[in-house]
């Protein structure tokens, strides 16, 4: 069950990616003389296991719950540090769109070839954020006025497309796009997340450690609630999503004509 597999794998690919990729980019912006830097972030950051609505930007951050989350933080913190750059540094959640690799084309893959669990009897809600909104979102952090005195904590904004829906229906909606029955296995919760735990330590074990079929933080995104705050980016950025689930579902999923 590939749920969240992105999130799996060796510290040190998250930490050239994340960490050493970010060290780059700020010291080329530095360089070409850019006059403010924007950095996309994950609520990850926030993530715990238990259900979290309307998170705000200042929610104390607790112990990352993998090296995805951890090295995020580790790249916030570069951006965050610049005093040169006047640095914006965005969340999304759940980015979804054409072209995309990493959330629905996974979990549709996983519900072709066996039971989805269905936990918490499917309880857990989320927002996700099409990519147009993330694309106006970055814009509007672009257009932001210059904030030279503005501390840290008034330079993060949660992006989202603001419309909380049950994880079930959103499996299920993109299901019906494609024409795919989706089942259902009803499993505790402590069951499925002690499984996902053996299976990523047997993977790091492995000599070639291969990404674990399914992670602790993935049966966490099924069973538990995650919604952010926009009031940040509404009264600073003046952005306010403009794509529901339903429209951005169907720009996902109708090809683009040539």
């Amino acid at each position: 069950m590939q749920i969240g597999t992105m999130l799996g794998g060796p510290e040190q690919a998250f930490q050239r990616a994340n960490v050493d990729g970010t060290r780059h980019v700020l010291a080329s912006a530095r360089a070409s003389g850019a006059r403010r830097f924007v950095h996309i972030s994950t609520p990850s950051v926030y993530f715990r296991f238990t259900d979290q609505l309307d998170v705000r930007e200042d929610l104390p951050l607790g112990e990352p719950v993998n090296s995805y989350a951890r090295t995020k933080r580790q790249a916030e913190r570069l951006v965050l540090a610049e005093t040169t750059l006047d640095p914006i540094l965005l969340r999304p959640r759940g980015l979804y769109g054409a072209g995309d690799t990493a959330l629905l084309p996974r979990l549709l893959k996983a519900a072709a070839s066996r039971a989805l669990p269905l936990l918490r009897d499917g309880a857990a809600v989320t927002d996700l954020t099409h990519v147009d909104d993330v694309v106006s979102a970055v814009e509007a952090a672009l257009d932001l006025p210059p904030m030279p005195n503005a501390g840290p904590e008034r330079r993060v904004f949660n992006i989202s497309g603001g419309q909380p829906l049950p994880i079930r229906e959103i499996v299920e909606a993109a299901a019906v796009r494609t024409g795919l029955s989706i089942r259902w296995r009803p499993l505790p919760v402590s069951l499925a997340l002690g499984a996902a735990r053996v299976s990523e330590t047997i993977c790091r074990l492995l000599p070639n450690r291969p990404e674990p079929p399914v992670t602790a933080y993935g049966i966490g995104i099924f069973a538990f609630s995650q919604t952010l705050d926009l009031s940040a980016a509404r009264d600073t950025l003046g952005w306010s999503p403009r794509i529901d689930f339903q429209t951005g579902l169907e720009r996902t999923f109708t090809p683009v004509s040539p």
